[in-house]
């Protein structure tokens, strides 16, 4: 399967139903194949601007206890999204942010809406991860939903560069990925207050 394939099909498994985001030109193969899954148990909520999308996830993820999945693309609409990751650590809420970025060969070229989110968002997340193989997508992912939630929660930033979306990875499901074998703690049940 592709990296996009192989994304969905982890993020399936780790109990995703829902993601936020914002469709955009180095996310959109990633939106693509999220809507050509066959049974896709995943609702896609689409807002107007990034902004919007991390404060759903936010909300998503106080409400549910567990992490939330957001995605923004490249250049402004990965800038778009730090104040809501500021607000997530502050407040301890796990989200793992999915944030589309130039193919790998084009990093560091300034490229056409490149900006460098993985150092720009690292001061306000638990951690960044920056995918450069599809063979990292499955374990990358999986540490950062367990990144996300684990000891004090708060926000973690998957940075994913274009070409690593089409390029075919090398997963058998049959057995598993490595850390696909580990079984997930419950949910933290976060109290809802209501003033």
């Amino acid at each position: 399967m592709t990296g996009a394939e192989l994304a969905w099909e982890v993020l399936s498994k780790l109990g995703t139903t829902v993601v936020f985001g914002v469709p955009g030109g180095a996310i959109l193969p990633l939106v693509d194949s999220l809507a050509t899954r066959k049974d896709n148990p995943i609702e896609f909520v689409v807002s107007r601007h990034e902004a919007a999308s991390i404060h759903a996830a936010d909300g998503y993820a106080r409400v549910t206890g567990k992490p939330a999945i957001a995605m923004a693309t490249s250049g402004p609409g990965g800038t778009n999204v730090i104040t809501g990751l500021v607000t997530a650590m502050t407040d301890s809420v796990p989200i793992v942010l999915l944030i589309g970025q130039v193919p790998t060969t084009l990093i560091g070229t300034d490229a056409f809406q490149e900006a460098d989110l993985f150092n720009m968002t690292m001061p306000v997340v638990k951690h960044s991860w920056r995918i450069s193989d599809p063979s990292q997508v499955a374990d990358v992912l999986i540490e950062a939903y367990e990144t996300a939630r684990r000891g004090r929660p708060g926000p973690v930033v998957v940075e994913f560069p274009k070409n690593i979306y089409y390029t075919l990875a090398a997963v058998s499901f049959q057995a598993g990925p490595r850390s696909m074998c580990v079984k997930l703690p419950k949910p933290i049940n976060v109290p809802l207050l209501i003033l």
